[in-house]
């Protein structure tokens, strides 16, 4: 009778440890996806600024022409960062070329200042608009991937999830944040 006590202990023991086991490896799966998610919400806010580009250099080659080397500042900016592409594994170098499309479009937004005409079009006024709420969503969706990052990190490195994400491959995640102080400042965007 006791020897079928301890096999009873034994078992029940294992059960409990194979739930645990299941359970961690359960959250982590979940806080993957979560940053997965999140990183697509990213991808997807990216992807409308850099559809939104060419319309505004366009627009403003037709009242600023001989101002080729910023227009093509923008362009070649706005190719790079599209082109890093990828999944949030690539979230620091995506940050990066960020920060340059940032930049360089600050530079294009300075522009109006010399060109009233430009100032006052209609057509750049919209873009301008959807450019600023555009770049809004990205804010909001950088940080919430960050967010979920920060939660997945913790899960993955804390004992005794830490385990179970090592005998899974559960990868860091990298945080996607700008280096450099200009690039953390949206584009100035003025209405007036």
């Amino acid at each position: 009778m006791t020897g079928w006590i301890a096999a009873g202990v034994v078992v029940g023991v294992f059960v409990l440890v194979l739930l645990w086991f299941i359970g961690m490896y359960n959250v982590l799966v979940r806080r993957r996806i979560d940053c997965d998610n999140g990183w697509s919400q990213v991808d997807v806010q990216l992807k409308r600024r850099y559809d939104l580009i060419p319309n505004l250099v366009e627009t403003v080659k037709g009242y600023a022409a001989h101002e080729k080397g910023t227009l093509e500042a923008v362009i070649n900016a706005r190719s790079r960062a599209a082109a890093v592409g990828g999944g949030a594994a690539q979230a620091g170098q995506r940050a990066e070329a960020e920060g340059v499309l940032t930049q360089a479009l600050g530079r294009l937004f300075a522009l109006s200042e010399a060109y009233p005409d430009l100032k006052a079009n209609t057509n750049f006024a919209r873009l301008q608009e959807e450019l600023a709420s555009t770049e809004n969503k990205i804010g909001f969706a950088r940080q919430h991937y960050n967010d979920c990052v920060a939660r997945y990190e913790e899960s993955r490195q804390s004992f005794p999830t830490n385990i179970v994400a090592g005998a899974f491959n559960f990868d860091r995640r990298e945080y996607f944040k700008l280096d450099e102080p200009a690039a953390r400042e949206a584009p100035k965007v003025s209405f007036t």
